[in-house]
């Protein structure tokens, strides 16, 4: 799943960014307010963090073009500012989320994990489909009970797969999710992850559409 992280503090921001790939995200790092706005691929990521106080801007009047635009994808707002003022302000504004820092990396991660869960329609802290059930804080997946051994990237595969059962996912759709913008993309890639996964949990899985992309059976 990829992420947006709109933080002007560069150590903060790669420290930040470092913990969350660990915790196998895909992260992109923003480091000011025009460089957030011009993001070309905003609608895509999975969340975005988002500081308040950036170098050119407000990142406040940042969440509210965001969202004069329409833009759905969920915002957490992470800012040293903390008084109930700035909560009420942000949340009204069309953050999803307010943090105040400094924030325990474990609480900054199960709140994400909260985002992703309202925004699928879900309070269950696992998804399952048919026998496979994967647990995305404990990064574990298990098929009919067994534990199942995964890479990190099949692990991540996996994971958007169960999310977005029964929808036809591109190979740049997968590469979107998997993979920041900065790393190496290769097409084949996403057919050699798939081949691994098939192997794991059973080809009749996931469907390949000619021309379209692949399917994962809800």
């Amino acid at each position: 799943m990829r992420l947006l992280v709109v933080e002007d503090d560069p150590e903060l921001g790669r420290r930040l960014s470092e913990r969350l790939r660990a915790a196998d995200f895909a992260v992109e790092l923003a480091t000011s307010r025009s460089e957030a706005e011009d993001w070309p691929d905003v609608a895509r990521m999975a969340a975005v963090i988002l500081d308040l106080g950036l170098p050119d801007g407000s990142g406040l009047d940042l969440l509210r073009h965001w969202r004069d635009q329409r833009l759905e994808t969920p915002i957490l707002i992470l800012t040293a500012r903390g008084s109930w003022q700035d909560k009420v302000e942000g949340l009204n504004a069309g953050a999803d989320d307010f943090v105040v820092k400094p924030v325990r990396f474990e609480e900054l991660l199960a709140r994400l994990n909260a985002l992703f869960r309202r925004q699928q329609g879900t309070r269950a802290t696992t998804i399952t489909a048919a026998d496979l059930t994967l647990d995305p804080l404990a990064r574990t997946a298990t098929l009919a009970g067994s534990p199942l051994l995964l890479s990190k990237q099949e692990f991540r595969l996996l994971h958007l797969f169960l999310r977005r059962a029964g929808q036809v996912l591109s190979q740049a759709d997968i590469l979107d999710d998997l993979y920041a913008l900065d790393d190496e993309r290769e097409p084949n890639t996403v057919e050699v992850l798939i081949g691994r996964l098939r192997r794991k949990i059973g080809r009749e899985r996931i469907t390949t559409l000619r021309g379209l992309g692949y399917r994962f059976a809800k």
